[in-house]
């Protein structure tokens, strides 16, 4: 679709909501592949459904299966763990027989935006090659976006350009927050200059201001994407990780960021409100540095679900923070040492249907 054309999202009224406004569900995509988590598959399954349980305490959780025998098996781990979450409503979890090649929801799943005036929701279908074609293949996850849209009975759109939903962070009042690292890198969409790309964001997204952050953490295999480095909590509000270890190699480019975030004002000329997250101590396996990072957090209708590192000091340093952020929600750690070793937390693996 031609970003001139009169039936963009945004000339027809559409807009990506805040993360923090109310949702209807969580998309999932039921992890499965091997590759992803090297001999370690088989312990993801614990913080998994100990998330899919905290989310589903108030809200649909929606998961992609590949079949019959892939859906028996993810109840079978979901009842296993259900005594983690007594309060977990197995009634609220569905699942659609959609199969994926990995469990990267956030970046091949729907872009849901919703029309104000009408409350009607559509989808945005955007390219997706597995970050810059890293891990082929990826056929099954570049559809899913157009299946859920067909599942559901909404409108999809198709942009016709590469975008992953980790990449991307919403005040939901017009400002797009993002890094030229990743949007910019010439394994995306190499035919397209920066200006161009914006254009894509405003018209795709119903967004009118962009703000560009940087470099992404060491370790984070998607070129930097913003979900390990600043979330918007409100509409006015970011958190972003900082490294108090000059040693480290997160150091620099961190303080770089932070000193980008004090530069920049919001849709409305107004300035950001800057709340710093610690990072984990650096969390190694197998020789590779891994991207653990508070960041990854999920903001849910009445919680928020927070990746944690077996970091005693750092973890209840993050958690004490986003506490105080989000006053109207529950916080919840899960460890995610074990899940972060296939490079992403609980925002790489969902993503979120607005109301």
């Amino acid at each position: 679709m031609d970003i001139h054309s009169d039936n963009t999202p945004k000339k027809l009224g559409f807009s990506f909501p805040a993360e923090f406004s109310e949702q209807r569900a969580m998309w999932l995509s039921w992890p499965h592949k091997e590759a992803s988590w090297p001999g370690k598959l088989h312990t993801i399954y614990k913080p998994y459904c100990e998330f899919i349980l905290q989310v589903s305490r108030h809200q649909t959780v929606c998961i992609n299966v590949a079949d019959e025998e892939m859906k028996r098996f993810a109840l079978s781990e979901l009842e296993r763990f259900l005594p983690l979450v007594p309060e977990g409503r197995l009634g609220e979890v569905s699942f659609y027989f959609h199969p994926t090649n990995d469990a990267w929801c956030r970046d091949h799943g729907p872009a849901f935006v919703v029309n104000k005036e009408t409350g009607e929701k559509a989808i945005v279908d955007w390219g997706y090659n597995a970050w810059g074609d890293k891990y082929p293949p990826y056929d099954l996850d570049d559809v899913i976006p157009t299946k859920i849209g067909q599942a559901l009975n909404h409108k999809v759109f198709h942009p016709g350009i590469v975008m992953e939903g980790g990449s991307v962070e919403f005040n939901g009042k017009g400002t797009l927050l993002t890094t030229t690292a990743c949007l910019l890198n010439e394994n995306r969409n190499p035919h397209l200059s920066k200006e161009q790309i914006e254009e894509y964001l405003k018209e795709y997204y119903g967004v009118e201001h962009i703000l560009w952050l940087g470099d992404g953490i060491v370790g984070d295999d998607t070129d930097g994407h913003i979900d390990d480095i600043t979330r918007f909590v409100n509409e006015d509000t970011v958190v972003t990780v900082v490294e108090e270890d000059e040693n480290d190699e997160n150091y620099h480019l961190l303080q770089e960021n932070l000193e980008l975030l004090k530069t920049m004002k919001l849709q409305d000329g107004s300035p950001l409100n800057i709340i710093e997250l610690p990072m984990a101590k650096a969390v190694v396996y197998e020789d590779q540095r891994l991207p653990a990072s508070y960041a990854n957090f999920y903001i849910a209708n009445k919680s928020v679900i927070v990746p944690v590192f077996n970091d005693e000091v750092n973890d209840a340093k993050a958690l004490d923070i986003l506490r105080k952020c989000f006053p109207d929600r529950e916080v919840i750690g899960i460890d995610s040492t074990d899940l972060i070793w296939g490079l992403g937390s609980f925002h790489c693996l969902s993503q979120q249907e607005p109301l």
